[in-house]
């Protein structure tokens, strides 16, 4: 016996992601706990809750979480219906959570502070590999672990405004005219923006969903004044892949905002890079600088900054971790993922292999294993959980026999200049493959009606 025997495997978050590995865990009969920052499963989620993702309810339910679901009577949503973040949670997270399989074990207001081994700092390595995770809990509290399956996502630390990675001069002092990414522009946060005028910075569906609301809530609200600023020379990757899009709302998204943007209800920025901010008559004038060098600014009530999001691995920084030094993902699956190489939306089926680090027992899944990288699926973490457990009760065939079923974006190339060009057209979609999108990378606020385009020219590429 070690003295990794009989000590649980700790998850950490109680979002899609990490209940998915409860179930797992339950499955292959392995001691698990969950520790959850909020009070509630899905607290991150319960925050976009007004917000309807683009997957529908096929893609949205784990495999072991819905037998265990079935077992207890569940009633399953519509495999085809597309749900809001609240209804993700309250038909499916909080039950998942309820179930006496998983509830014993889930802890929620525990904050993880700092993940070690016990007795080892990251210098080590003699007996490190059968040494206990130490788990250091915001309370004070310290747990220990056979393993870690690290599922925090990256909700709570966003991406800043300014251009090069650091914070514009003076966003510090502008807080009070920023907004977190996905506000509830029509319900709970409307009085913050009726009869404003709103700035949007960021080129992902997150950003696409906000400008959509802010243009229903501008042709009703006179005074209601919407601009969309991007760093690229083109919208072209917002505007997606249309009526080429395996997920109809995902093309329908798209189609609509290009259509607000071509009647001039929403007012397009391009090459827009944030320098600074200053706040100003109760307004925030925002300074914006150009390749050449040159200033302007232009002067707004409300920001809101859909830059996009980062991991937070400073609990893990004395963990032995292999991380890209681009997107801050695990190193293996950066290749697979990152947006400045990665072409025709697709992502290899990847699990435990893939989201390994030289600190055997540690595995940061979901969200957190993209790193910076925009746009994930939950059925792509579900996968990955499934991969990592199997793993972990020694099963490793079936931990090797990865497979990832996603749907085609029908956008051919993520770069955005690349696209506008012609030059990189669309081939066939290699089998189980697709562009990852969802809890990060694409939500919409409303069923959206579905825009038929015009069919791409013969040899045309199917991302114009």
């Amino acid at each position: 016996m070690n003295a990794l025997d009989g000590l649980p495997v700790v998850v950490i978050g109680a979002g899609p992601t990490g209940l998915a590995a409860a179930a797992h865990l339950h499955e292959r009969g392995l001691p698990f706990t969950i520790l959850e920052a909020g009070d509630t499963p899905g607290a991150a989620v319960r925050q976009w809750g007004h917000v309807r993702v683009f997957s529908p309810w096929r893609y949205n339910v784990d495999p072991a979480a819905r037998r265990l679901l079935d077992e207890a009577g569940w009633v399953a949503p519509d495999p085809e219906a597309l749900p809001t973040g609240a209804e993700l949670v309250g038909d499916y997270l909080q039950p998942l959570a309820e179930l006496p399989q998983l509830k014993p074990h889930v802890r929620y207001g525990a904050r993880v502070e700092a993940i070690s081994r016990l007795g080892l700092d990251r210098l080590r390595t003699a007996g490190r590999d059968t040494a206990p995770f130490l788990l250091r809990l915001a309370d004070g509290d310290e747990l220990f672990a056979r393993a870690v399956i690290d599922a925090s996502g990256t909700w709570g630390t966003p991406n800043v405004l300014g251009a090069s990675g650091l914070p514009a001069r003076g966003e510090a002092d502008s807080v009070a005219h920023l907004e977190h990414a996905l506000p509830d522009v029509l319900g709970a946060d409307r009085g913050r923006f009726v009869g404003r005028h709103t700035l949007v910075v960021g080129s992902g569906h997150s950003a696409a969903n906000t400008l959509l609301s802010l243009a229903e809530l501008s042709a009703a609200e006179p005074g209601t004044e919407v601009t969309w600023a991007i760093r690229t020379a083109s919208p072209t990757r917002t505007y997606g892949g249309g009526a080429a899009d395996a997920l109809p709302a995902r093309g329908a998204l798209g189609s609509r905002l290009r259509a607000h943007v071509d009647a001039g209800r929403i007012r397009l920025l391009t090459g827009f890079s944030v320098h600074a901010l200053a706040p100003t008559d109760g307004r925030v004038s925002v300074v914006v600088r150009h390749a050449d060098g040159t200033d302007e600014s232009i002067t707004v009530d409300r920001i809101v900054a859909a830059t996009g999001f980062r991991p937070d691995h400073s609990i893990a920084a004395e963990l032995r971790l292999d991380l890209d030094p681009v997107l801050g993902a695990t190193r293996a699956i950066a290749p697979l993922i990152d947006p400045n190489e990665h072409s025709c939306g697709t992502v290899p089926p990847h699990g435990v292999d893939e989201l390994a680090h030289p600190e055997s027992g540690y595995y940061a899944v979901g969200m957190k294993s993209y790193g910076r990288a925009p746009t994930f699926l939950m059925a792509t973490g579900y996968e990955q959980v499934r991969s990592v457990v199997a793993a972990l009760a020694g099963d490793w065939t079936a931990a090797r026999e990865v497979q990832l079923d996603l749907p085609e974006t029908g956008v051919c190339n993520s770069n955005a200049a690349e696209s506008a060009s012609g030059d990189n057209c669309c081939g066939p979609e290699p089998t189980g493959r697709g562009l990852s999108t969802g809890i990060s990378g694409g939500l919409l606020s409303a069923p959206l009606s579905l825009v038929a385009l015009d069919a791409a020219p013969a040899g045309g590429c199917c991302a114009s």
